[in-house]
């Protein structure tokens, strides 16, 4: 294959997949009109439309996603082989690119990292913030961590943190105003504090179990906000009761500031994993970052 075809597909490759050419552009390291030129080249070449442009979105035709599709997974395999002979090196090196939840990102991999990186001064580590639970083959993450009970079986998972407990907190003063809760279904008399996850749009849904009783309540409130930060502030102001994850909340629950409710319905859950594709190919420095995270009792 010519040179110039290769570097013309990857080129495709980077605008169907980030579906702009401003962001394309920008992680290619070239200019937006240079980058449509190459990708109108390519179509010539071919004789066949792989982009459907308009002034406000770009996407693949039925074309573009068949040639997404064939080429995509080879140029990764490439990658992730030229990324492994970086065993050859005397130093691990190489970015390593990761996405997780807002509380796994602050509570699990901070600290870890903070250990790790000063270590291994040529190994990169980007985390991504998302809520959703991400494809990290299409989204081309090295990896990514969820709850274990939320890791898809053809992944393989690393165990990187203890059990968990959510639960429901409010302030001293907010209960001298209001009665506490004294089950899920009590919540719908409250003033909750939603969270609006910033992935999908939709308020989160309160989890509770009992035994084998499970209940999902959708709460109401004054105020909804879209991080844990701002969940944590709210409920410590006494603007409502939070749901919020049990080791941000137990410092507040010691110094008397917030007070637990419903604590017979807030069942211990798998902790968090880190999970990535079976058929990866392990470069030396993930290799040690995941032995960095993994969870030894």
């Amino acid at each position: 294959m010519r040179r110039e075809n290769v570097s013309d597909l990857l080129a495709f490759l980077a605008v169907a997949r980030e579906k702009s050419f401003t962001k394309a552009g920008a992680k290619l390291g070239v200019s937006q009109s240079a980058l449509s030129h190459t990708i109108r080249g390519l179509e010539e070449r071919l004789g066949l439309r792989l982009l459907t442009r308009t002034t406000r979105s770009v996407s693949p035709t039925e074309a573009g996603e068949r040639l997404v599709a064939s080429i995509g997974s080879h140029f990764e395999e490439i990658e992730a082989e030229l990324e492994a002979l970086s065993a050859l090196r005397d130093k691990p090196a190489g970015t390593i690119r990761i996405t997780a939840g807002e509380h796994a990102a602050y509570m699990v991999l901070a600290p870890a990292l903070e250990a790790f990186l000063p270590r291994y001064p040529d190994i990169k580590v980007e985390v991504h913030v998302d809520y959703g639970f991400v494809d990290v083959v299409a989204e081309r993450f090295d990896a990514g961590v969820r709850t274990g009970e939320a890791v898809a079986k053809d992944m393989v998972a690393v165990r990187i943190g203890p059990q968990m407990r959510s639960t429901v907190v409010g302030s001293p003063a907010y209960f001298e105003k209001h009665p506490m809760p004294r089950k899920p279904q009590d919540l719908t008399q409250h003033n909750c504090i939603n969270l609006r996850l910033p992935t999908h749009g939709g308020l989160y849904a309160w989890e509770f179990e009992k035994g084998k009783r499970e209940v999902n309540v959708r709460v109401d409130g004054q105020l909804t906000v879209n991080t844990m930060r701002q969940r944590l502030e709210g409920a410590l102001a006494g603007l409502g009761l939070a749901y919020m994850v049990d080791d941000v909340v137990q410092p507040y629950v010691t110094a008397g500031r917030l007070v637990r409710v419903l604590e017979d319905w807030c069942a211990p859950y798998p902790g968090y994993h880190l999970y990535y594709p079976s058929r990866r190919q392990s470069s030396p420095a993930f290799s040690l970052l995941v032995e960095a995270l993994r969870y030894r009792n």
